[in-house]
């Protein structure tokens, strides 16, 4: 074997540089990936349990004859509606962050490829992805607060018709 001369020692030191580098800014990517994946997994949850409450409303809404208790449901039902929209518009633009980051990667590796002819694109992709999860978030965020209005109103009013029985009681 022919021992390398040390100007092409540093080259092919350069030239492995250069693709760690690459690679480095390939998984950079990742981070936001795994953050976004554990926010979709909380959404999915979420509107499963929507769905879930949803379904059992309309198993009550079949069976309540008083007029008061079925408008109740159906403004339950309405408000269940909501949130699974809302818990769906955020689930689809974390769907879409996850494309952004998967294509930050890839152009990346493609702009290095190609003589880094891309310029900005794997910042622009990174950077939609980013606002993409922002928005998500904030929609998530809002979901939870309906959720735990929805909460409180059921409290409220299993408290008020657990009084009321305890009054009749009496």
């Amino acid at each position: 074997m022919i021992a390398a001369t040390h100007p092409q020692r540093i080259a092919m030191l350069k030239d492995a540089a250069t693709h760690y580098a690459i690679l480095t800014a390939m998984l950079a990517p990742a981070f936001f990936l795994t953050a976004t994946a554990s926010l979709l997994m909380s959404a999915n949850n979420r509107l499963a349990r929507v769905i879930d409450r949803a379904r059992q409303l309309l198993v009550e809404l079949e069976t309540v004859s008083n007029d008061d208790e079925r408008a109740r449901i159906e403004q339950l039902i309405l408000m269940q509606r909501r949130r699974s929209r809302i818990t769906l518009h955020g689930s689809q633009l974390l769907y879409l962050a996850i494309s952004c980051f998967v294509g930050t990667s890839l152009t990346v590796a493609a702009d290095a490829f190609l003589g880094y002819r891309f310029v900005s694109a794997p910042t622009i992709l990174a950077a939609l992805g980013v606002t993409m999860m922002l928005a998500a978030s904030i929609l998530l965020a809002y979901e939870s607060s309906l959720a735990v209005r929805v909460v409180n109103d059921e409290m409220d009013h299993g408290h008020k018709r657990a009084n009321e029985r305890r009054l009749a009681g009496r």
